[in-house]
């Protein structure tokens, strides 16, 4: 199944009519403080319980779930876990929370932080110099690090997923230590904004 995407600008459009009940972004907490679109609740992508969501989404359940990450990718795999999970009204963000800045549209800042995507480049290449560092100082078998992580990048690549990201999602520099009022707002709240035909 496809997943429909949505651009920044429609959606900001739908939201200004009232059409929006509900954006979730499925980046890290840390990511979502440094900016976010103001709207969007945070629900990271390695907590993401489709069934927990959706069945507390209460007269919200027709109306369209929109999903946004930084560039859309996260955002895609959510989507997906949507989709595994039965729900098929699903909206991607196209372009993610770059698009959304890029578009000029209003965002919420806060604490500046790496991003994930960042964070993994970072810890791959630490990890690739410190194997080839080791093979040609300490012994030959230590090939085996750059070697493993060259080949969990082209697995990567090819299967559109990254376990070290979701490992590096849960450390603890990637948490807040109180959530923001946007993790905790209420879906009655947001869904009772606007109902159908209403």
């Amino acid at each position: 199944m496809t997943i429909s995407t949505i651009s920044p600008q429609e959606l900001a459009a739908q939201h200004e009519r009232g059409n929006v009940c509900e954006l979730i972004d499925v980046r890290t907490p840390v990511e979502f403080r440094e900016v976010h679109v103001p709207f969007a609740r945070n629900v990271p992508l390695d907590r993401l319980d489709p069934p927990a969501l959706l069945s507390s989404r209460n007269g919200a359940s027709q109306q369209p779930l929109y999903v946004i990450c930084r560039s859309g990718n996260r955002g895609n795999q959510a989507c997906e876990k949507f989709v595994a999970a039965g729900f098929t009204n699903i909206v991607n963000v196209a372009g993610g929370t770059l698009a959304w800045e890029q578009a000029g549209l209003p965002v919420t800042r806060g604490q500046k932080a790496i991003s994930l995507d960042r964070q993994v480049r970072i810890a791959i290449g630490l990890l690739v110099l410190t194997g080839s560092a080791l093979t040609w100082f300490v012994h030959p078998y230590w090939i085996g690090l750059p070697a493993f992580m060259g080949a969990g990048l082209i697995f990567s690549g090819i299967a559109d997923f990254c376990g070290l990201a979701l490992i590096l999602g849960r450390m603890p520099w990637n948490q807040v230590a109180t959530p923001t009022s946007e993790t905790q707002s209420s879906l009655g709240a947001c869904c009772s904004i606007k109902k159908p035909g209403g």
